[in-house]
């Protein structure tokens, strides 16, 4: 079971919603009356985002493309009509595009986004008038990102158009073109802009730097644009993480962010932005008597083959810490830009407590550094990610934070395409590796354009249908580099309904293996007939799913249950 999306009517009394209960990502629109509780009429199969027009009574949608399963049309919805009636408002034709509609924070105008990996487009239509024509900020321009808020008659807009990491600038909403805009924030190659928090009184710079994340506060003067120096919320610890929490109100002087780390559980804090405070409002319980001071965490850089310094994040108990002793246990991911995240896990108490040290690798491919990070570890660059991790892991054993015959690594989707690469790479440094729905038959998936996602994903991993970019992708895809020779202990799991990577990748990569390898060590394959790219939903049943694997760690690295 899984929620989509979900809005409320401006006026508190419908709220619309969708929900997937397959796990194949594919949510159905219903609407609900709040003051009887009823369900409405309203039925809408495949839809993305849902907005509401001020009117009560006009409600936006997205729904996707049957075969590619990307979010391509949008769609205006009388209440009460019906669902044959509904308006086409916008439809995407390049293959390559998502779109997606939202609100401006102030509610004065829905937005509706058209963007690849690597470009974006943004349109926007007052929310009394939705009948009238959306208005374009500025057209599509190859490896262009921008995105807009809203306020006071300006738009922010954050826009990599003069460097990778982004800056930010505004422009009237009667004219808000390139032509108009006006830099507020300049680009900083160091510094990664990945967000702006707007508010009627101040904004918020959601920022990376050195692979971390940090908070700026910004006050306005009047109308005009804030000048006065930021406030930096601080942060105790030396990895963590933090991001913005649910923040609805535009006219407030309270910013609720979240914050957790490796050894601090999931926290919410509201910064009083006049007086320069935080206040933590909850932290999540942890049952079972937990005591945070029995735990270390470290950030530390490992030098990868070309020289790059690689982040790399540790958590460990400490009276259980042995040089060069403890069972080491790594995970990554590293592709779409997507910055690991360095969170609080009760779960991981379990290992941590039988003296497992664990640690996270910030490779190249994912955002850990700003754009340039990712654009190092894709396309031609994609190898960098491999040989960043196996650096990493070197690292970490030269430096003593694990025993070299205990070495387990772990990564899912796209990160069990890194565990594929680098077992075939180096076998030799791990004893097991858990692969969770692995994207791990490259070629024969991205050569198929009538499977789901495939052609977007060409900006990602390159189009395998040009001959160099073929030969590059062939010359790292798992299944297709399987030898004859002996491989760590492997666990891959898949479910039966993932619509991002297809059960039969999984299946057919174990089967080839399993007529190629020399050794005698565990490989297993595991289908969840039940569940999607997510795994299972319900509690117990994603406990038991964790229990599995770390069942297999325990057994696989001579560790006592």
């Amino acid at each position: 079971m899984a929620l989509g999306g979900f809005a409320v009517s401006d006026d508190g009394n419908l709220l619309a919603y969708s929900i997937d209960n397959k796990g194949f990502r594919q949510y159905t629109l219903q609407v609900k009356d709040l003051r009887s509780g009823q369900l409405l009429s309203e039925r809408v199969e495949r839809t993305g985002s849902i907005v509401w027009a001020a009117d009560n009574k006009t409600l936006f949608y997205t729904v996707e493309d049957e075969e590619q399963k990307r979010q391509y049309q949008l769609f205006r919805h009388t209440l009460g009509n019906p669902h044959t009636e509904d308006v086409l408002v916008y439809e995407e034709t390049d293959e390559r595009f998502n779109i997606g509609a939202g609100r401006t924070r102030d509610r004065k105008y829905i937005v509706l986004e058209s963007a690849s990996h690597t470009t974006s487009e943004e349109r926007f239509l007052p929310r009394d008038k939705p009948t009238a024509d959306f208005t374009l900020i500025e057209p599509r321009r190859d490896n262009i990102e921008y995105y807009i808020d809203h306020r006071n008659g300006l738009f922010y807009i954050r826009t990599n158009d003069q460097g990778r990491n982004f800056r930010l600038v505004t422009a009237p909403v009667e004219n808000p073109g390139t032509k108009s805009w006006t830099e507020v924030i300049a680009h900083r190659p160091d510094v990664m802009l990945e967000d702006i928090d707007l508010f009627d009184g101040f904004y918020v710079a959601c920022e990376r730097r050195g692979g971390l994340q940090h908070l700026r506060v910004l006050r306005f003067t009047g109308d005009g644009i804030a000048t006065n120096p930021a406030q930096e919320i601080a942060f105790p610890e030396p990895v963590y993480s933090a991001h913005p929490h649910v923040n609805p109100n535009f006219v407030t002087t309270a910013y609720r962010y979240a914050y957790q780390s490796l050894v601090t559980p999931s926290s919410v804090y509201e910064y009083d932005v006049i007086a320069g405070e935080s206040k933590l409002l909850k932290q999540l319980e942890v049952p079972g008597g937990f005591d945070r001071t029995l735990y270390a965490s470290e950030r530390l850089f490992a030098t990868a083959a070309d020289g790059v310094q690689i982040p790399v994040s540790l958590v460990y108990r400490k009276d259980a810490f042995k040089r060069s002793g403890n069972p080491l246990y790594v995970y990554g991911y590293g592709s779409y830009g997507y910055s690991l995240p360095i969170g609080f896990n009760s779960n991981r108490l379990s290992l941590l407590d039988r003296g497992f040290v664990l640690a996270y690798a910030h490779i190249r491919g994912g955002g850990d550094m700003g754009k340039p990070w990712h654009d190092a570890g894709r396309l031609m660059q994609k190898r960098n990610t491999f040989s960043d991790f196996v650096a990493v892991v070197e690292h970490l054993i030269a430096e003593g934070y694990g025993d070299p015959r205990r070495v387990a690594m772990e990564g899912g989707s796209a990160g069990g395409l890194l565990m594929g690469a680098v077992a075939n790479l180096r076998p030799d440094l791990f004893r097991a590796v858990l692969s969770h729905v692995p994207f791990v038959d490259v070629m024969n998936t991205m050569l198929d354009a009538s499977l789901p996602l495939t052609v977007p994903e060409y900006e990602e991993w390159g189009n395998p249908n040009e001959k160099e970019a073929f030969e590059y992708m062939l010359s790292y895809s798992p299944y297709d580099n399987l030898e004859a020779k002996s491989y760590p202990a492997m666990l891959v799991k898949t479910s039966l309904y993932d619509s991002q990577v297809m059960y039969w990748e999984p299946a057919k990569y174990v089967a080839k293996l399993r007529t190629l390898k020399k050794d005698d060590n565990s490989l297993l394959l595991h289908t969840n007939m039940t569940a999607g790219h997510g795994g299972a939903s319900g509690r117990y049943d994603y406990l038991k799913e964790i229990a599995m694997d770390y069942a297999f760690l325990l057994n696989e690295l001579g560790v006592a249950k």
